[in-house]
């Protein structure tokens, strides 16, 4: 049976449904869905490339800011760093080898958890992360678990954009039906909850438009923040704030990416290409602060990352550069992670702490220009 197969006999059966099944069914299925196949959808041959596909650079400023949080938490003997939806696990990969070059107190406290769905991805971690399993300094596992009495930085880079959305038009919520055998738009009653989240979180759509409603990744928010006694929160995504679709911006943000092509058609090919919404950072935030947690400034990813590479000038990134040519290479990918055209205002940061003084937060290299 395929995926889409599966879908039909799930419409027929419980009538139309909710979009957000849909999108969970093509992404999470537990044997066809898109996540739960070899993981070969990540990097330049595959399907999209994230931050840490262009250069490590990404991850060692990154460790650079995680020593600077750990030592905001009082530099405590144990520190755990939780990684949320890690891919191939490269980023794990060049935070845990710039800790052991560079910030040798923090890798000695660290232990680096890498939590995935997937069981395909989990066994392709266990084999990439090999060396530092076996030296017990990584472990990857499927739900998160925090243990009491141990500071937390939770770190996640395009995590939030892959959770199953609701998505509400003038004409109500969007199902997924069918017709002649295909799979059909149809919009029914808004539900209760949905009604509640557009109020509070974005907006009426106008005729023609199209809301998504990120009620999944606000109730995941929500747990996260439960479990975390002290430490952080670092979530790095495409996405907006409510402001902005006050203003009339990403209303209607449901992708389709297949082979580094974009589609707005979520149906083509179910469970083969990866379906995305933009990250709502006013409701995700509002989620981790319902339980306690103190969030930041809303930043792009340029000025976040121009606030950690700005005291060395970006040194981690040319260490290794030994000709004019090398340096020059390094220097064009770099621009890629930080400039306007590439991903710098893109994507958006949002940080978060519980039990951190406000005069060590306020020392974070990271939030420099949101202090501007």
């Amino acid at each position: 049976m395929t995926l889409r197969e599966k879908i039909l006999a799930a419409i027929r059966n419980d009538g139309p449904i909710p979009f957000s099944r849909y999108m969970e069914m093509c992404l999470y299925d537990p044997e066809l869905g898109y996540y739960s196949q070899s993981g070969e959808q990540f990097g330049k041959a595959g399907d999209f490339y994230t931050s840490s596909d262009v250069h490590a650079v990404f991850g060692r400023l990154l460790t650079r800011q995680f020593e600077e949080m750990w030592r905001a938490l009082g530099s405590p003997s144990q520190l755990l760093l939780v990684e949320l939806g890690p891919g191939r696990g490269l980023f794990a990969l060049d935070v845990l080898d710039w800790a052991e070059k560079k910030f040798p107190k923090l890798f000695s406290a660290m232990r680096y958890v890498l939590v995935e769905r997937s069981g395909a991805l989990r066994k392709r971690l266990a084999t990439t992360l090999e060396r530092p399993i076996r030296a017990e300094k990584a472990q990857v596992i499927e739900q998160v678990e925090l243990p009491h009495g141990v500071p937390v930085i939770i770190f996640g880079n395009e995590f939030f954009d892959a959770f199953p959305v609701e998505v509400v038009s003038t004409a109500g919520m969007l199902h997924v039906g069918e017709k002649d055998g295909k799979l059909a738009e149809v919009f029914l009653p808004i539900t209760p909850a949905v009604d509640e989240y557009v109020d509070r979180y974005a907006v009426r759509p106008e005729a023609g438009e199209r809301v998504e409603a990120g009620l999944a990744a606000f109730q995941e928010m929500r747990k996260i923040a439960e479990g975390v006694e002290q430490g952080f929160i670092v979530f790095i995504d495409y996405g907006y704030a409510r402001e902005e679709l006050l203003a009339g911006r990403h209303r209607g943000t449901v992708m389709a990416y297949r082979r580094h092509s974009a589609s707005p058609n979520p149906y083509e090919a179910s469970g083969e290409q990866d379906i995305t919404a933009h990250v709502n950072f006013t409701a995700i935030a509002a989620a981790a602060e319902k339980v306690g947690l103190q969030t930041e400034r809303l930043l792009t990813q340029s000025q976040f990352l121009m606030g950690i590479g700005e005291s060395n000038q970006f040194a981690d990134a040319f260490e290794e550069c030994k000709l004019p040519q090398e340096r020059a290479k390094v220097m064009l990918q770099l621009k890629h992670l930080v400039t306007p055209v590439g991903m710098g205002e893109m994507f958006h940061v949002l940080v978060g702490s519980k039990g951190v003084h406000a005069a060590d937060i306020e020392k974070l290299s990271g939030l420099r220009f949101a202090r501007r």
